[in-house]
């Protein structure tokens, strides 16, 4: 927590059946209280799980249709790419796949037609790359799932996903807004300003998110929803919510994602030394977690930090359950010399919605630099990471060594040997010459 500027942390792991909670440090820096297991923070993109689990339980239904087009329950549904909008399907959202602009964060207001106005907004949306073909990260998909819901529920995302999953699994400390989660003991994002952590606001993502990554919870609570993934598919008492064959379906590959991961139904599939994890990160503002489970071990970690690098302290701890739970190391990376050719091929400015990155030539290889937008207004505004030597694992492939940056990985997707992409974490950015 010192090495990484992390004021509070909670740990939750479940393992054969025993669970086990803690918490260490404080909510705030400011106005500090203990972090307990029952700390809320703000889990962000893991809701994107939640809300593929309630798509799930709706199609469980029959009132969803994973290859039905997106038109079946949003009839208006539009993009700048007319044929996208015609052809996208319940699939492409649940994967990632459908190649519009995917980190759209418009704040439509806190009334009950949110989700909506931001849908009928995506005609603005670029189509970044064809329908289907080439697989990056898309928040907006997630807001047109919860408007799917909306519509087919004739409730509001938040209390249809109250109803049919937080209710049923006991997840009773979970919320969706500031105003439900300030009676409880509450997590606060800290961006860190030369080298000391800050408390950052906005203190959460705007409304119609919400099924994007809006989600407040504990680690209590998540260990709750981790159990009923590694399960049969029924609540703890004893009713159905889903059918063992839909339960695996959303761990089961449907697409390739980037670098050694593949998506199921929203999460993200890695096999490591002959196991399945099954995983999700989320990154809100100044605050990072991640929910990882192994079902074939019947095991499962959720660890949640309130500081905008929390996501180094989150891996490590995750690292020592895989080593210290499972009984595996992640092999450690073979970096490789490139040419100096392809060094020269590589360099240059790369731009994206939510950040800039630019490569450097240097006496050793490449640097990395990364520029923020700051889309959402954080105040204070991120630093921009110090430079990172860029080390590589193939010609295509790389990962990041130094500071906040260490351990991020990228790749770079090439057409006849000129780079049409280069994806980090698993965004698209566009060589800044075309």
């Amino acid at each position: 927590m010192v090495r990484y500027h992390v004021p509070g942390v909670a740990v939750g792991i479940w393992n054969d059946g025993k669970e086990e909670l803690g918490g260490w440090g404080v909510t705030s820096v400011d106005h500090p209280l203990e972090i307990t297991p029952d700390t809320l923070f703000q889990i962000a993109s893991v809701t994107k799980t939640i809300t593929a689990t309630v798509i799930m339980r709706l199609v469980e239904q029959r009132k969803i249709d994973l290859g039905a087009p997106v038109r079946t329950y949003i009839p208006t549904f539009a993009l700048k790419d007319p044929d996208a909008a015609k052809r996208a399907t319940v699939k492409h959202l649940v994967t990632h796949t459908g190649g519009w602009l995917g980190d759209c964060f418009a704040d439509f207001g806190n009334g009950d037609d949110a989700l909506e106005r931001y849908v009928a907004a995506m005609v603005e949306l670029e189509q970044l790359t064809p329908l289907g073909e080439i697989w990056h990260y898309s928040n907006s998909s997630f807001t047109v799932l919860g408007r799917i819901i909306e519509v087919v529920t004739g409730m509001p995302y938040e209390n249809a996903t109250r109803s049919l999953l937080f209710k049923p699994l006991g997840m009773g400390h979970s919320v969706f807004n500031a105003g439900e989660a300030i009676v409880h003991r509450t997590s606060v994002g800290h961006q860190i300003r030369d080298e000391v952590p800050r408390v950052v606001s906005p203190w959460a993502f705007p409304r119609a998110t919400t099924p994007v990554g809006g989600v407040v919870s504990t680690v209590r609570d998540l260990l709750k929803y981790a159990r009923f993934h590694l399960g049969d598919g029924t609540a703890p008492d004893g009713t159905r919510l889903l059918s063992k064959a839909n339960l695996q379906l959303m761990r089961t590959p449907q697409a390739k994602a980037d670098l050694d991961r593949k998506v199921g139904i929203a999460w993200f599939l890695r096999d490591e030394a002959g196991l399945r994890l099954q995983y999700h990160g989320g990154v809100a503002i100044g605050q990072q977690g991640v929910l990882m489970l192994a079902p074939d071990r019947n095991s499962a970690i959720s660890v949640e930090t309130n500081s905008v690098r929390g996501g180094l302290l989150h891996t490590e701890v995750t690292k020592w359950w895989q080593q210290e739970y499972l009984g595996f190391e992640a092999p450690v990376p073979a970096y490789m010399e490139l040419e100096r050719t392809r060094y020269a091929q590589l360099v240059g400015r790369y731009t994206a919605e939510l950040s800039d990155a630019e490569l450097e030539i240097s006496d050793t290889g490449l640097i990395y630099r990364s520029f923020s937008h700051n889309k959402l207004k954080n105040d204070p505004p991120p630093q921009d990471p110090p430079p990172s030597r860029v080390a590589f694992t193939s010609p295509e492939q790389f990962t990041l060594l130094d500071g906040p940056l260490k351990d991020t990985r990228g790749e770079f997707l090439s057409d006849g040997g000129k780079v049409r992409w280069m994806r980090v974490g698993g965004r698209v950015y566009r060589p800044a010459a075309h």
